[in-house]
Formats: structure tokens, sequence, C-alpha cells
């Protein structure tokens, strides 16, 4: 058909030949290779199911490789035995007095638990060009490290995970619990949990925090939490590191002035008035700061160490009190120091009774002559998981398995223990601080 004439014209004019031609023109195409992707659209039905099998095909064989790969690598990890040198990493910057004590600890953890199938190499770094030399020097296949306690130290270990070793850190950043890495502390989200699951229906929480990395923690992980329990979060206040403006976020946490304004109010319309019952009642006001009228049943108080013998004497001289409103702390609380000290009488904390780990603490205290640091716990803990594991000749695979098993719990001096996501949790029993002492009450 050509198309200079118009196409009623060569129809009409010339049919035989045009039929002719149609024919010719159908039995080419009918033959000539056709690219079905460029003329059907990829959406189409047709396409779709023609494509489905190759797809599932080459899904099956990336299923199938990864599988492979998978049991080759379980097969592997199963074969290798564990080294009977354990490498203790300890920075030269570490505290003193904590090295000191771990070291110790260790010590007293392979007396105590009559360890007697491995060495314990101790190796000391200065940078951290000494720390890889060390450990790099140490790469063997089911390896177990100790260490390092500070998280700047501990920042490089993940570079090691395709060696088939393990390292047991002391850091408390949880975003280095990864692969070979795994983190033993006391985390605060793990308390925190605890703590607001115990909170009956109807509790309601402030929460006064510092700005400091381990207040900003805490205030992230109410967040984390608190919709776990019945608790709900009502308001929240922090203040400076160096406490300068603790007064007036404790005020205004409190509602301390519109507190005292409503009382002061309440005062002066008793005061106008002569009977005997308003009389009376003015007398009983007259021994209050503010009225009690708080929109919080209980305060977490997010502090630790000299800042939280200054800070909680403060909530009570402002009109928050403790007899009224529970106050709370971390598992930071779970010192001697804090139980003597009067505004924190009835204070609740998670943690573990001191009865658990008394004997611990006698016996290092006898043997080296020192006071036991609460922290101490945490490397006889290690080595009680440790001896569990060379007394029973795992492989490396099965302590791969074992770590990453949150059903499976060790009993430790700190409670009941195991690893989520390479993080040790515990536990806790709720304590309650009472006449420089703690006692459960859960």
């Amino acid at each position: 058909m050509s198309s200079k004439f118009p196409i009623g014209v060569a129809t009409i004019e010339r049919p035989l030949i045009i039929l002719f031609i149609f024919y010719i023109f159908i039995f080419f195409i009918s033959c000539a290779p056709v690219n079905l992707s460029k003329q059907v659209p990829k959406n189409t039905q047709e396409n779709t199911i023609s494509e489905k099998p190759v797809t599932t095909k080459n899904k099956n064989k990336v299923v199938e490789k990864e599988e492979d790969k998978q049991e080759k690598q379980e097969k592997i990890l199963n074969n290798i035995f564990l080294d009977k040198t354990i490498i203790a990493l300890f920075a030269k910057d570490d505290d003193e007095k904590i090295t000191k004590q771990f070291l110790n600890t260790y010590e007293l953890a392979i007396y105590n638990l009559e360890i007697k199938n491995i060495n314990l190499q101790i190796e000391f770094f200065e940078t951290e060009k000494d720390l890889k030399k060390i450990i790099e020097n140490n790469l063997s296949p089911g390896r177990l490290f100790l260490g390092p306690i500070q998280t700047k130290h501990a920042k490089i270990l993940n570079n090691y995970c395709n060696y088939n070793v393990i390292f047991f850190s002391f850091s408390s950043r949880s975003s280095l619990a990864n692969d070979c890495v795994y983190l033993l502390n006391f985390f605060p989200k793990n308390e925190l949990s605890q703590l607001l699951l115990y909170l009956k229906e109807g509790a309601k929480v402030a929460l006064l925090y510092p700005e400091n990395e381990y207040g900003y923690l805490i205030n992230s992980y109410v967040d984390e939490v608190i919709f776990e329990s019945s608790a709900i979060l009502v308001n929240r206040s922090s203040y400076k590191d160096d406490l300068s403006n603790v007064r007036d976020s404790i005020k205004e946490l409190g509602k301390y002035e519109l507190r005292k304004y409503e009382l002061n109010r309440q005062k002066q319309i008793l005061s106008s008035k002569k009977d005997e019952k308003s009389k009376k009642r003015l007398k009983k006001l007259e021994r209050f700061k503010t009225t009690s009228d708080y929109d919080f049943t209980h305060i977490l108080i997010a502090d630790y160490g000299l800042n939280l013998l200054q800070v909680a004497p403060l909530l009570p001289y402002y009109d928050i009190d403790p007899n009224i409103v529970q106050f709370m702390g971390t598992g930071v609380i779970d010192d001697k120091t804090f139980f003597y000290e009067p505004s924190l009488q009835g204070a609740i904390f998670p943690g573990i009774p001191e009865k658990r780990r008394i004997n611990l603490i006698n016996d290092y205290m006898e043997i080296y002559e020192e006071e036991f640091l609460r922290i101490s716990t945490l490397p006889y803990d290690l080595m009680g998981l440790i001896n569990f594991i060379y007394t029973k000749e795992y492989k490396f695979g099965d302590v791969i398995e074992l770590l990453n098993n949150p059903n499976k719990k060790f009993d430790g001096i700190d409670g009941n223990f195991y690893f989520k996501n390479n993080m040790i949790e515990r536990n806790l029993d709720i304590l309650k601080i009472s006449n420089g002492n703690s006692f459960v009450i859960n």
C-alpha cells in the first residue's frame, strides 16, 4: 500500500493485488524474530507469568548457595577448638584502681572456681597501635580476649571478627555489641525496663536527669521502655552537669512556685475567717510550704556519685515529699554510700540483694585488704562463664550458639544473666533502701 494514495482508493481499484501483498506481508512478519520485551509492556499478565519460573529458580539457587555457605561455616566453627590461652587486655590509661581490682578478681575467680584448664595472659597497651599489635600477634582460631575496659579502646574490635575469635569487652557503648564482640556492664536499659515493669497501673512518672552522657541515655531509654509498662511518663526536667541550675530544674519539675502560690492563696482566704474550723485549718496549713497536689506519683532520679548525694536532698527541700512521691533510681544506687542518705530512705531501684555477693566481698577484702568495687563482679562472673565453657569442652561453634541463645541463663554473682544482641542482661529484683540497707520488695 502506497502512502501516496488514500487508503480507500487502493482498496477499491486493485483488491486482488492488495490482498496478495497483504498475505505476503503477514508471512514475513510471522517469520521475523520478535523482541517481546520491547513490544509487550513488562507489567502485562502474560509477561509476568513467563518470568516467574526463572525468578524462582534463581532465588532457589541463591538460597541453596547461602545454605551451603552457612552449613560450611558451621562445620568450620564446630571443628575449631578453644585456645587454652586467654588474653586479658588492659590500657595503661585505665583507672589504676579498677585495673588492680580486675586483675585481683581474675585471680580470685581462678582460685575460688578451681579453674585449671586455661592460661590467663595479661597484656598492657598504651596506644591503639599497641592494642592492634597485641591482638594481631595473638590471633588464633578459638581465641578469647577479655577487655578492653574503655569504650574508646573497644571500637576496633569488630575489625577482627573474621578470624574466629571472641572479645568480651566491658564497654558500655551498646553500638559496639556485634558479631564477635560481647559486652559486659551494667546496662541502664535492662535496669529501667525491669524497674518500670514493676510499677502498677496508674503510676505517673517524672524524670530528673543530668545533661551528660549517662543522663541522655536514661532520657532516651525511658521513652523506649515506658510503653512496655503500665506507667505513663508525665514530665521531665534536666540540669547542667555542674549542678548550676539544678534548683531551678527541680522547682520547675515539681511546679514549686505554682503550688506555693496556691497554698498562700488558701492561707489568705482562711486568715480572713474567724470561725474555729478555719483557724484550725489555717494552723495546719502553716506547716507546709506548698500544696501536695503533684502531677506525678513517682520520680526517677537519673544521677550517680556525689552529684546524686547533692541532688536528692534538694527534692524534699523544694517540697517534693518522699513520703508522698516514690523516689526511684537506676542500678547505680546499689551502693552502701547512698543507703544512709536521709532523702533516699524508701527509694527503690533495680538490683540484686547484697547477700548474693557478700561472700565474694568478704573473700576479696580479707585477701587483698582493700574495698571491693561494685563493678568487680563483672570480671568474676565472666570467669565463671569461661570456666563453664571450658569445663564442657565446647568447640568454638558451640560457644557462639550458647552466647546467642537468650534462653540460656547463667547463675552469676549479680543474678542470672544471659546475652541478648551480644549484650549481657540480668534478671533483677526491685530493692528498697531502708536504714543503711536494702531489701527485696517484688
